[in-house]
């Protein structure tokens, strides 16, 4: 049953907050998600790491074609949950500084896709997780079309229709292989099942309409065309969502349902998922060197950082995923605090521009120190929580191929590039006119970014708290798709 609070426990919360007037909507969301943290905290501490699935619930849902309601929790999933209850406390937190029009409606639907994502990582039914990948959706679409950019409209339209034509995918795929399941049963499991009965064309087809669908939604080069935009355009708070837990879908289905589902798909054509993976890590890293407005170029850095874990997840070994499953925890927390900070920048100056930036740090000794050490996580210095992620993600690829793991090393050296000229660029320097009397964090400021320093600082000390969560599951998964 706590699988199932997990889920339910947002969407009661949201319904009250929409119905909810005035201040109070965001006040009620902050304590709905603090409640959510406590009981993924106590998920955390209460699994046992081991192979199995624990927590979980299974309910007829549509009988007649053998489709349950079906969700629990393994090593592999807990980390995403985790992650999913973590930072969405510390989103709402850092919009209170803002007032926004009909902010009962903007507070529910943080709450409705809270509970989407939840869904998704906890399914074990394999429609059942398509319905949460699409219902994770919903919310995103009508934050970022009602309280984004100028240009929202057009922009969240075309995010909309690439996720739409990727998902049409994945559900051909489903329902190809529900058909081709003797027990016409869509538990996930039973997929895996099926998948030793189709040959290698098959798993080709099957390869390319999951990885189509889950490029898109992470994105990958080169289905990464909605990404930067969306991001800029979207509401900080829109962004996170995004950038910190829904892009980890995509990351999630590789795992969960690609690899094991379609081996000799991975084996025909893993290699061309690498060398897209690498190429967007390159690229990605390039354009960001070349921005000027912080958003965006944040936005082409977590493009980057996903084409690692994708690279990472397509080596096929325990390294690679186990790599790819810590960096998605830490890169979440991340890109959390760092698009915090580019909103508090935004607000005080209101400008992203990097050229009408500089002397921040003159005025500014906490925030200053939060931003540093949020960036030296990003960039994956030892003791910092993206450190463990990045190296044995390399390690991965070093193993799958070294020339590969090669090019991927590229992103040690230009995401300090990008990330030192972020912090150099902005914060450091002579004040300009927009940055003369900067203020120092405000008290909800302070809450937001202080436990994510902590975070970046523990993970990088202690990552065997998460390591030892997730290896058996990994391992289990590993044995079925080598079996």
């Amino acid at each position: 049953m706590l699988t199932l609070t997990l889920i339910l426990l947002p969407i009661i919360a949201g319904l009250l907050t929409l119905s909810t007037k005035g201040e109070n909507a965001k006040v009620i969301a902050l304590v709905a998600a603090l409640v959510e943290l406590a009981l993924g905290a106590y998920t955390f501490f209460a699994f046992v790491p081991d192979a199995t699935s624990q927590f979980g619930v299974s309910y007829n849902w549509i009988a007649s074609a053998g489709i349950k309601f079906s969700v629990g929790i393994d090593g592999i999933s807990l980390i995403l949950v985790s992650l999913t209850t973590l930072v969405v406390p510390f989103i709402i937190l850092s919009t209170f500084q803002n007032n926004y029009e009909k902010a009962s409606t903007f507070y529910s639907l943080i709450l409705f896709m809270q509970a989407g994502l939840v869904g998704v990582f906890t399914a074990k039914d394999a429609f059942l997780f398509y319905f949460f990948f699409e219902a994770a959706l919903i919310p995103i679409y009508f934050i970022a079309a009602i309280w984004g950019g100028e240009n929202r409209v057009k922009v969240t339209f075309k995010f909309f229709v690439y996720t739409i034509f990727g998902s049409l995918f994945m559900l051909l795929a489903l329902v190809y292989l529900y058909i081709k399941t003797p027990t016409h049963s869509s538990e996930i499991t039973a997929l895996y099942e099926t998948a030793r009965l189709l040959d290698a064309s098959q798993q080709g087809f099957i390869f390319w309409a999951f990885f189509i669908a889950f490029a898109i939604k992470m994105p990958l080069f080169p289905f990464h065309t909605w990404q930067p935009d969306t991001y800029v355009e979207a509401p900080t708070a829109g962004t996170m969502l995004l950038s910190g837990i829904m892009l980890k879908m995509g990351t999630y289905g590789l795992i969960r349902l690609l690899l094991p589902i379609a081996p000799l798909g991975v084996k025909a054509w893993g290699t061309v998922a690498v060398v897209l993976a690498i190429i967007g890590i390159v690229y990605g890293s390039i354009i960001a060197i070349q921005q000027r407005d912080m958003k965006r170029l944040i936005a082409y850095s977590s493009f980057a950082h996903v084409g690692l874990m994708a690279a990472g997840i397509f080596s096929g070994n325990l390294d690679g995923i186990q790599g790819s499953l810590i960096q998605m925890l830490a890169h979440g927390i991340n890109v959390v605090g760092l698009f915090f900070v580019v909103e508090i920048i935004q607000q005080r100056t209101k400008s992203r521009e990097l050229s009408s930036l500089g002397g921040i740090t003159q005025t500014t000794p906490q925030l200053t120190v939060f931003f540093i050490i949020i960036m030296l996580g990003s960039v994956a210095l030892p003791l910092t929580n993206g450190f463990v992620g990045e190296f044995l993600l390399l390690k991965g690829v070093f193993e799958y191929n070294a020339w590969m793991g090669a090019v991927a090393g590229l992103t040690i050296i230009l995401g300090a590039v990008y990330m030192l000229r972020l912090v150099q660029k902005s914060m450091f320097g002579t004040t300009t006119s927009l940055t003369e009397g900067f203020e120092d964090l405000g008290l909800t400021e302070r809450a937001t970014l202080l436990p994510i320093a902590v975070l970046v600082i523990v993970l990088g000390i202690a990552p065997n708290i998460i390591l030892k969560a997730s290896e058996p599951a990994v391992s289990q998964l590993l044995s079925i798709i080598n079996k």
